[in-house]
């Protein structure tokens, strides 16, 4: 592997899946969270993963026990130190985002890669709070994170073509497919589907179609694995707000303004799918 030790800050849904797929190719990978409780949801989720892999034969017993061996879960950043490649994987609010950059960058080796799985704050933003902007690169893996190919790798202002290539190297190793953004607000992916999303909110609000038929307009005609509003609640509506929000102030473009329904949801805690409730209802 290219990076033989990785740390991974933030074990949430997307931060256990980094640190599984690492874990399976090989890398010792040191999980950090804030709470006990955090890490053993997440260790949890990690061992589920891992024995449905075993179920459907894509790893052995043996090897999904290798891998849960190379995961260590700890409260303490100070356990990401020995660490050549860190990423960061918590909420997307760029305060606590900077706050973990600047402790990374206060205990990693100098050689060390920093990396964001941020999927819409600015990579040279998060590169300026460290003394090493040339090793700061955006990761931005797509959920599920064991399942989904794409690596969506973002090059800040500064970040060096070495560590553009060595990241590169690094998905392809872990079986990604990465393809290289520059550092613009929303990037590529997020760029183009969340005024999908968003648009699909305004015509709910409208009354142009119910949510069932909006989604299976976009469904069955465009031939989209889920709909517009089934996938807003997948990722979570407050998560898009959040991108809309960093797109519409970004790029100063009304077209990126948030819809109000999506707004007026998400301050009532209707988040989608981790709430219970968004534009459908879950059960527990």
């Amino acid at each position: 592997m290219t990076f033989s030790k990785v740390a991974v800050i933030g074990g949430g849904t997307m931060g256990n899946g980094i640190a599984q797929v690492f874990a399976t190719c090989g890398s010792e990978v040191v999980l950090v969270d804030t709470q006990d409780a955090f890490l053993d949801r997440a260790r949890e989720t990690i061992e589920k993963n891992l024995s449905r892999m075993v179920r459907k034969e894509r790893l052995t017993s043996d090897e999904a026990a290798a891998a849960m061996d190379r995961i260590t879960f700890t409260t303490s950043m100070d356990g990401a130190q020995a660490a050549e490649l860190a990423i960061e994987a918590v909420p997307e609010v760029l305060d606590i985002k900077s706050d973990i950059f600047e402790r990374l960058d206060g205990i990693l080796g100098e050689d060390a890669i920093i990396a964001s799985n941020t999927s819409s704050i600015s990579i040279t933003v998060l590169a300026s709070r460290t003394r090493r902007p040339e090793k700061v690169i955006g990761m931005h893996f797509m959920n599920p994170v064991p399942v989904m190919k794409l690596v969506e790798v973002i090059r800040g202002h500064k970040t060096s073509d070495e560590t553009n290539d060595r990241i590169l190297a690094a998905c392809k190793e872990l079986g990604k497919t990465p393809a290289v953004s520059n550092d613009y607000p929303g990037f590529v992916a997020n760029r183009i589907l969340l005024p999908m999303i968003n648009e699909a909110c305004f015509a709910l609000m409208e009354g142009v179609a119910t949510r069932e038929d909006i989604d299976t307009i976009m469904k069955l005609g465009m031939n989209h694995p889920m709909g517009p509003l089934t996938l807003a609640d997948f990722i979570g509506l407050d998560v898009c707000l959040n991108i809309l929000r960093v797109l519409h102030e970004g790029l100063g473009d009304p077209k990126y303004r948030p819809c109000p329904l999506l707004v007026r949801m998400v301050d009532a805690g209707l988040l989608g799918r981790k709430s219970g409730r968004g534009f459908y209802e879950y059960g527990s």
